[in-house]
């Protein structure tokens, strides 16, 4: 198949960027599609460029038609912090054509040398509030509204041009209403005393900033081990805390704090409205919009976006104690499962969910390559 990559360069290139997955997954029940003005916020308008540097590229065929798109990105930050000479690709689709996918990474390749770069890896955004990991796994099921779609034939043709594997990220489906035993939620309270916790109540926060704040100076700490995880910056956090944070609910929500009000550990959990985004189909209007709010007041299933506890508070045990709140806030409802959010493979976190006996739902991966 004869074909060019482009460069994106338009508002309007962008926007047929944005779309192209749209007409790719058109006949796919799992593609959950994300609302088409966020993409173009975050691709052109994100308070992550204050530092990174972005480019995107399409493959066209010779009558005109997309046939696959990709996204460089050079974070420097990430790179300061892994200590690493990376560059990123992300927003990476394409049609089963091992030549089209070859081309496109060889674009984001080819910039990375010019700034010096050593590896390329992918896929991945500006930092890990973005959509990241190729499937390998579980093309079967839907995925989170946060978490990426793509084909079978993805991971295959990767492979075929000797992409190789940094890592995978696991998530897992657990049954949310089957309560918590007794005896847990005695161990519980022992340490809720014995460190001297409590588990803090948002709808009567009185300093929401200050709250803001020491939540993601938490989450900056707790996740600073994780591979290519890059702290987020006060711009990053004031644009997250306004899209997200709003829409926290009691019910799905534990914020544990110590006796001096500092975060020590998180549990954060969101409806699961995967199935509202694909009817809306990337548009808020006519009928997007009433599609989401109708699903995000009647859901059976949540995603189980972020987990995690300060350094000081890790391997005390404490994480039970939100996974015992929220769990028993669900097991009288109408809450029937909980999928978690993409979790690292060599973390052994996820094990906690033995005792809710969990099922693989997906597994994720990010791939490298050396490109000096």
């Amino acid at each position: 198949m004869g074909f060019n990559i482009k460069e994106v360069m338009t508002s309007g290139e962008i926007k047929r960027f944005i779309k192209f997955p749209h007409k790719l997954y058109r006949n796919n029940k799992q593609y959950v599609p994300v609302l088409d003005s966020d993409e173009y916020k975050t691709l052109t308008a994100s308070p992550s460029l204050e530092y990174c540097k972005i480019r995107m590229w399409v493959a066209v065929s010779e009558s005109g038609e997309i046939i696959g798109r990709i996204a460089g990105i050079y974070n420097p930050r990430s790179n300061e912090f892994q200590n690493e000479q990376r560059v990123r690709f992300g927003w990476f689709d394409f049609i089963d054509d091992k030549s089209v996918a070859k081309a496109l990474l060889e674009k984001v390749s080819e910039w990375g040398k010019d700034l010096g770069m050593k590896e390329m890896h992918g896929p991945l955004g500006y930092n890990t509030w973005n959509r990241q990991g190729m499937l390998t796994e579980g093309f079967e099921n839907l995925p989170p509204v946060n978490c990426l779609y793509n084909f079978p034939y993805y991971s295959t043709i990767m492979d075929q041009l000797g992409m190789e594997k940094q890592f995978d990220w696991v998530q897992v489906k657990l049954k949310a209403n089957v309560g918590v035993p007794d005896k847990i939620r005695r161990i519980n309270q022992m340490l809720l005393d014995k460190y001297k916790l409590r588990i803090l109540d948002i709808k009567n926060l009185k300093n929401f900033d200050k709250f803001i704040d020491g939540f993601f100076k938490s989450y900056n700490e707790s996740f600073r081990e994780i591979d290519n995880f890059v702290p987020l910056t006060k711009a990053e956090v004031e644009t997250i805390a306004k899209e997200y944070f709003p829409k926290l609910r009691d019910e799905l929500t534990c914020i544990i704090v110590d006796q001096n009000d500092n975060i020590a550990a998180f549990g954060i959990c969101f409806p699961n409205l995967s199935k509202s985004f694909q009817k809306a189909k990337g548009k808020l209007f006519p009928f997007g919009m009433y599609h989401i709010m109708q699903e995000f007041k009647k859901y059976d299933t949540i995603d189980l976006m972020i987990l995690g506890a300060a350094p000081e508070w890790q391997n005390k045990g404490i994480s039970s104690i939100y996974h015992t709140h929220i769990a028993t806030n669900l097991e009288r409802g109408r809450i029937k499962y909980a999928i978690t959010n993409p979790q690292a493979e060599n973390n052994s976190a996820y094990k906690v969910w033995d005792r809710y006996g969990y099922e693989p739902y997906m597994k994720r991966r990010c791939y490298i390559k050396n490109i000096e």
